[in-house]
């Protein structure tokens, strides 16, 4: 039986070459043609966009309306990991599709570990599929994580067919690809790793998971920048995206959802690594807070919010002399937002910092996207530039505008009372975030509520 031969088609316009080419020679767009595979006697005109052949024509499917439709709680079941739980919107979903990545060495196959194992105890039927590691590996790793007597399947296979002919003989609840960029189809002649393996595999990997209810966690590479290598149609093709971040030099790590079709994104666990592997960390807010035994210049505690949770991060500030080209540096902060910062903070506060190194950095090596950082950080650059520090139990967190404006932060509310739960007791806050007139107070904490930048440094001024 001859192989079938393989095509380039164009996924922008459905065209097709015999060999691949940067631009394709139809609609000239470049690096959009990818390998697939054709039928016997197939010709570029018997393929669409996707490379579908039509045998005939399909009989129009029965439509429904959004009324007649019962919309249900999609059933989830815990791994038994708290914090990856708190992730994945409660635990994995049948059928449900999950990407994770994160940089070598940083725990991801030792916490997929840990939740197969757990899962498999509790009952459900696990298997870890291993391209990158031998099972003797997984099984020494196994021993050094305390998982005695696993009874968790292992295949150490990366050839896809033989995968998915696994997976429909044993039909597990969840089973995992460890790394989904190791598999390869013997229908494409292109390497393992390749856009194009990783593309197909992953797709016949989802309709597996889609057509038969295991749920299937794919483990993926990451490029230089941090961002998961292979297509961006991965991400757009699975349910759940997870990031793995965090210092390889440090002991704790964050697991960030970017995408979640059931539960919450942007949402993070927290977990400290152990001899024993990884572990959830209740209370995060204090890995991210310095314990200075009296406070210092150029420190304030932010309260931010990572999902559903409130959590406290102490911004550090360090203002010297600079040169003839003064420094700007941030870790955990975007820097072109410290610069825009920085304009305000001189043209409305009347802090000048044009001379003088700025270097501003989170502790703990998390990082802080949201623009509710501006205020802990303009007031944190302040203090390190006068030399005196805040008063101890400050917290502050507010957007910062361009006029100099201090803009509200979302669920203030819940920020104020993570931090009064956490003995913290004076709160510079925007107005709109404080509480309103009759409304209970929130005990222990005396709030400074302001609309302007110039406000919210007249009231450190008083506090000094």
């Amino acid at each position: 039986m001859a192989k079938d031969k393989t095509l380039f088609v164009c996924s922008e316009c459905g065209g097709t070459s015999p060999k691949w080419l940067g631009k394709c020679p139809s609609c000239g767009a470049w690096n959009t043609l990818v390998e697939q595979v054709a039928g016997a006697g197939a010709g570029g005109a018997a393929n669409n966009r996707f490379g579908t052949q039509f045998a005939s024509l399909a009989g129009a499917s029965e439509l429904s309306t959004l009324s007649e439709i019962e919309a249900t709680d999609v059933a989830r079941t815990p791994t038994g990991l708290d914090e990856l739980d708190r992730v994945l919107g409660g635990g994995i979903v049948s059928g449900g599709v999950t990407l994770i990545g994160g940089d070598p060495g940083i725990g991801k196959s030792t916490l997929l570990l840990q939740a197969v194992d757990a899962l498999q105890r509790a009952g459900q039927n696990a298997l870890y599929v291993t391209g990158e590691e031998s099972g003797s590996q997984v099984a020494l790793r196994s021993k050094r994580l305390g998982l005695d007597h696993s009874q968790v399947q292992v295949l150490a296979e990366i050839q896809l067919e033989k995968i998915i002919a696994t997976l429909d003989a044993t039909r597990p609840a969840i089973a995992v690809i460890d790394s989904i960029q190791t598999v390869y189809s013997d229908q494409l002649t292109s390497a393992p790793g390749s856009v194009a393996q990783v593309r197909e595999c992953a797709a016949h990997l989802t309709r597996f998971a889609k057509t038969s209810g295991t749920a299937v966690v794919l483990v993926g590479h990451v490029t230089k920048e941090g961002a998961l290598a292979g297509p961006r149609v991965l991400e757009h093709m699975v349910d759940t995206v997870l990031y793995f971040e965090g210092d390889t030099h440090s002991s704790f790590r964050l697991v960030r959802a970017i995408k979640n079709r059931f539960g919450a994104v942007n949402e993070i666990g927290v977990f400290a690594m152990t001899e024993r592997g990884l572990k959830g960390v209740t209370n995060p807010s204090a890995i991210f807070l310095s314990q200075h035994a009296e406070p210092v210049p150029g420190s304030v505690v932010l309260v931010t919010l990572e999902g559903t949770r409130p959590m406290l991060v102490e911004i550090q500030a360090l203002v010297d002399n600079g040169g003839p080209s003064p420094r700007r540096l941030s870790v955990g902060l975007d820097r072109d937002r410290l610069a825009m910062l920085l304009a305000v903070l001189h043209r409305h506060a009347g802090v000048a910092c044009m001379d003088q190194d700025v270097f501003v950095n989170a502790v703990g090596g998390v990082r802080i996207s949201e623009p509710a950082a501006d205020l802990a950080v303009m007031l944190a650059i302040t203090s390190s530039l006068r030399g005196k520090p805040l008063p101890k139990g400050f917290i502050a967190f507010g957007e910062v505008g361009l006029a100099g404006e201090v803009r509200p932060a979302p669920r203030g509310q819940e920020r104020l009372r993570e931090a009064a739960k956490l003995g913290f007791s004076v709160a510079v806050v925007p107005k709109a975030n404080a509480p309103r007139k009759g409304a209970k107070e929130i005990e222990g904490l005396t709030i400074h509520a302001v609309d302007r930048i110039e406000e919210a440094m007249d009231v450190v001024r008083r506090l000094d």
